[in-house]
């Protein structure tokens, strides 16, 4: 009699039973429950039975091959991998969640503390996790340490107020951190150091005042990184020539709208450039940049309208490459998105080919000219395509006609010719308005004011040779008032025509000046002929009009 085995689901291995009736098929087992016929177990008696049941009772749960498979709890609903607990009005979060759970919802309830022991096994195959709208206040620093393959986890919507040092540490494979909506006001250096996958995080709408410049920061920053969302919070200080430097392609996911942030210049000018690049962060919020003006009543302004109204800023315009001859310059093609693909064509339309010597691709993009020559000026456009959109930017280069050194030397030239004119200019200033002292002041020029040498005809003038009388015979009368002269000086007046002429005047031209030469001879001889005259007076007390 051949016999039909069926497996009965017990914790001993291998039990077989076997159908007692030939002609009757194998019973049905349900959860070791036989339906249809009687069934003994092959080789061994009741009584062993029971002995076995009894055994098995008493063995350890290492000892069997598989624990029981863990199941949805009765409060949640499961499809496939996804368990909802969403809106079940929970206060605490239930345990023993399937192992191949991949998004576990766990938002809108009551839950306001993320302890470690929230999940007692390790669920490695969850990559999202929500726990949004919960009150949530607590988080354990040991709170992820079973779920280290999120790539998506919310937090948004709670009550956090305080992310502490490497909160986040375990998840090394986070993409996108949501903890917008929270009262959050402090945040460690250190909370999201460890986050190297880390590709987008949501800290709008909570109360920090400083900005975390070490995730976008040179060095510092989270690699993968490509959007930061600190709108909406109480910042009053940008790090705007930090900002200036990073590359497009941050720039484009840095939100900082509906921040009290002073009005300023340089607040203007970054903005402006972003908008002129069409950064996403820019345009999408343009109306949502506002600053506050100076003054008490902290008004509102647009940022992108304070050239036209409040503060008067220039306009931005973006200038083009300066370059001077035998020299390498390096063009950008600083793209929205970060890994696209360049290619640029040179000025003329001219396309890139491998056997260009002076122009090249670097490996980041970036094109390398040189050494430049006055053909290399012109217009240089690079094509960038994308996963998401294409870009298309161009970059204007002005050669000058001279090398670098040249042009330093003509600088240096220009200075030292501006420098020798003001020197020019301060000595004539000193000659005209500092003159020398007075004979006063001059040591042995102490001379009477009515002496001829005083007088500014003294080059012109003749002074005599004093003498003193010093009997009858010098002069016409021996003693008296009149024996001595006051002065003992003599003087000569000259015709006030060879005054001005001895005194510097220009010869007039033509005519004139033979004419003047004329009359110049004939005084002359006149003088000639009186000079006996007038030496036969020179002695006398009275003066003689030539």
């Amino acid at each position: 009699m051949k016999s039909k085995f069926c497996i009965v689901k017990t914790k001993i291995p291998y039990l077989k039973i076997h159908s007692t009736s030939s002609t009757m098929p194998a019973p049905d087992m349900v959860d070791g429950k036989l339906s249809g016929s009687r069934c003994a177990i092959e080789g061994v008696s009741i009584k062993g039975l029971f002995a076995l049941l009894v055994l098995t009772l008493l063995l350890p749960s290492g000892a069997t091959t598989s624990s029981k498979s863990v199941t949805c709890h009765k409060t949640c609903l499961c499809a496939s991998n996804i368990v909802s607990c969403s809106k079940m009005n929970l206060t605490s979060i239930p345990m023993a969640f399937p192992r191949y759970t991949a998004v576990l919802d766990l938002s809108f309830n009551q839950i306001s503390k993320l302890k470690a022991e929230w999940t007692p096994v390790k669920l490695s195959m969850l990559h999202s996790l929500l726990l949004s709208h919960n009150g949530l206040t607590f988080l354990s620093s040991e709170a992820f340490l079973y779920v280290t393959r999120l790539r998506y986890l919310d937090l948004s919507s709670n009550g956090l107020k305080i992310l502490e040092e490497f909160i986040f540490e375990p998840l090394e494979h986070l993409e996108v951190l949501l903890l917008y909506n929270n009262y959050i006001s402090q945040i460690d250096r250190t909370a999201f150091s460890s986050l190297n996958s880390l590709q987008k995080l949501y800290l709008s709408q909570n109360q920090i005042q400083r900005f975390p410049l070490e995730l976008v920061k040179e060095r510092n920053r989270l690699e993968k990184l490509t959007l930061l969302d600190v709108s909406t919070n109480r910042l009053k200080l940008l790090p705007i020539q930090e900002l200036q430097v990073l590359p497009a392609w941050i720039k484009n996911g840095l939100y900082f709208h509906n921040n009290p942030l002073p009005c300023s210049c340089e607040l203007y000018s970054m903005l402006s450039r972003w908008h002129r690049q069409e950064l996403s962060s820019a345009t999408d919020f343009r109306d949502d940049h506002t600053c506050l003006l100076p003054g008490t009543q902290k008004e509102k302004a647009l940022t992108l309208e304070l050239n036209k109204v409040h503060l008067n800023c220039s306009a931005v315009t973006i200038l083009d490459e300066e370059a001077y001859l035998e020299q390498f310059i390096r063009l950008g093609c600083d793209t929205r998105q970060r890994y696209m693909l360049k290619s640029w064509v040179l000025p003329g339309n001219v396309q890139l080919s491998s056997g260009n010597q002076s122009s090249r691709v670097l490996s980041d993009g970036s094109l390398q000219v040189g050494p430049i020559t006055l053909e290399d000026s012109g217009i240089y456009t690079c094509y960038a395509v994308g996963e998401s959109f294409n870009e298309t930017l161009y970059v204007t280069v002005l050669v000058h006609n001279a090398t670098q050194a040249g042009g330093q030397e003509g600088m240096k030239t220009a200075y030292t010719t501006l420098v020798g004119c003001l020197a020019s200019a301060m000595m004539v200033l000193i000659y005209l308005y500092l003159t020398p002292c007075s004979c006063i002041c001059c040591p042995g020029q102490g001379l009477d004011k009515r002496a001829p040498g005083d007088s500014l005809h003294s080059s012109i003038l003749s002074v005599s040779p004093t003498h003193e009388d010093t009997g009858p015979e010098g002069g016409g009368g021996g003693g008296g008032a009149f024996d001595k002269p006051p002065f003992n000086r003599h003087v000569t007046y000259l015709d006030p025509k060879g005054l001005l002429e001895q005194n510097g005047r220009l010869s007039p031209c033509g005519e004139e000046d033979e004419e003047w030469q004329e009359e110049d001879r004939g005084r002359q001889e006149q003088r000639r002929k009186s000079d006996a005259d007038s030496l036969s007076s020179v002695y006398s007390d009275t003066p003689i009009v030539v």
